[in-house]
């Protein structure tokens, strides 16, 4: 009878319309329980006896159809916003689907640095973007339904009043010597020195490694570990629209590129007072007298920073007074190394020193054919090396940069190394 009880059930969930039978026993009805969530109960038949059909199997039930979704595009900033924040950045993002283009581009045509994720999922741009501009931003994405869709957002960018700039050197499409290092000084204090020298990025054809060294929050240049090649082709990336530093926002892009020419090296003995210069497999020695005892010339290497023909030179300008002091209306042939007043240059006055002994106030003298041939050989970016002398240039007098080590150098960098 326990069988039989089981086969009634089976029966009874199919419907109760099959009529019972085998073996003459008798059915019992059942009670059929309600199926939960909307699913049809499943029915079985059963066969005389056969102890081969379970009680309670039943057919697999047919499943719905898969759901899509058309891709849901996000664009940030928000389209139609003004005032935007000129350090953030542009976003784009892609639910149920995959973006396969974003293009963005400023009120004039310029195109957008960006990079979109492998996976398809996202898109952002490389660069702040910067200040008072109008942004395009056009983004393309398949949904998981298969179909295309197009979203575009246009905004535009804020302009604050608290900005910086960098006044930089090299000028572009010059040629310099090979010591030269590229060098910015901002008009500004900067706090977040990494966030800016993250913006500024030097390349070089031929490749070098190179590093930014900062004097003070102001000042910051670039060198590489050993002097450029000659005929390198340098240029600098500044992309600073919008970076923030502190409260302040900067407002420049530029890209500026220089070539090394030549090269060219002096070295001066301030023992055997000549200097030699090197220069296409040749080099020239001339006599010179430079700094006298109290008024030592700098030790090291100073780099050439401007020519001039005829300058006048007053002591009062670099702190010379009393029985030391001079006023001298037109000295030839001027080579400026340091701001703080160092020259080679033309000195007739001290003829009989040249060779000899050193009679300036801590310039390099020579004969005014020497200082002219000088004066013609050389150009801004060409490294000048004093030995023999005392007290070390300082790094930032000028371009001292080359008398730090490399690894005293690359200390100095805002960015881990």
């Amino acid at each position: 009878m326990r069988r039989l009880h089981k086969l009634a059930v089976a029966v009874a969930v199919a419907g109760l319309t099959a009529a019972c039978g085998g073996g003459g026993n008798s059915a019992k009805t059942a009670t059929v329980a309600p199926v939960a969530n909307g699913s049809s109960p499943s029915s079985s038949a059963a066969s005389g006896g056969s102890s081969s059909q379970s009680s309670g199997s039943s057919a697999p039930s047919s499943s719905a159809p898969a759901v899509t979704s058309p891709a849901l595009v996000v664009i940030k900033p928000a389209a139609n916003s003004s005032d935007v924040d000129p350090s953030s950045q542009i976003s784009v993002s892609v639910a149920n689907g995959k973006l396969t283009s974003v293009t963005a581009q400023l009120s004039g045509g310029n195109a957008v640095d960006g990079t979109l994720d492998p996976s398809g999922a996202s898109w952002t741009s490389a660069n702040p973007v910067g200040i008072g501009h109008t942004y395009k931003v056009t983004a393309v994405a398949v949904g998981d339904d298969g179909k295309q869709q197009t979203t575009t957002s246009q905004f535009t960018t804020g302009t604050p009043d608290n900005t910086y700039a960098g006044t930089y050197t090299p000028d572009p499409n010059t040629t310099y010597g090979i010591a030269q290092p590229v060098s910015i000084t901002f008009d500004k204090p900067i706090t977040d020195r990494a966030a800016v020298e993250k913006q500024l990025t030097v390349t070089a054809s031929p490749a070098v490694a190179g590093s930014w060294h900062w004097f003070g929050s102001q000042r910051v240049d670039y060198r590489p570990q050993q002097y450029w090649a000659a005929g390198t082709k340098v240029t600098l990336h500044m992309r600073l629209d919008g970076v923030k530093s502190g409260s302040l926002y900067g407002r420049q892009n530029r890209d500026v590129t220089f070539t090394i020419g030549r090269a060219l090296t002096a070295t001066m003995d301030a023992n055997t007072h000549r200097m030699a210069v090197t220069t296409g497999g040749k080099t020239t020695t001339l006599l010179t007298s430079s700094g006298k005892p109290g008024f030592e010339t700098w030790n090291g290497t100073m780099v050439v920073l401007e020519k001039d023909q005829d300058i006048s030179m007053n002591s009062s300008t670099v702190g010379i007074f009393g029985v030391n002091a001079y006023d001298i209306p037109d000295v030839y042939w001027d080579v400026r190394l340091t701001p703080s007043g160092t020259f080679v240059h033309a000195a007739p006055w001290n003829a009989g020193k040249f060779g000899n002994v050193n009679g300036s106030h801590g310039c390099i003298g020579m004969s005014t054919s020497d200082a002219e041939w000088f004066f013609s050989q050389v150009m801004p970016g060409d490294p000048v090396t004093v030995v023999n002398s005392k007290d070390t240039v300082r790094a930032d007098n000028g371009f001292g940069d080359w008398n730090l080590s490399w690894g005293q150098w690359v200390a100095g960098s805002a960015l881990p190394h």
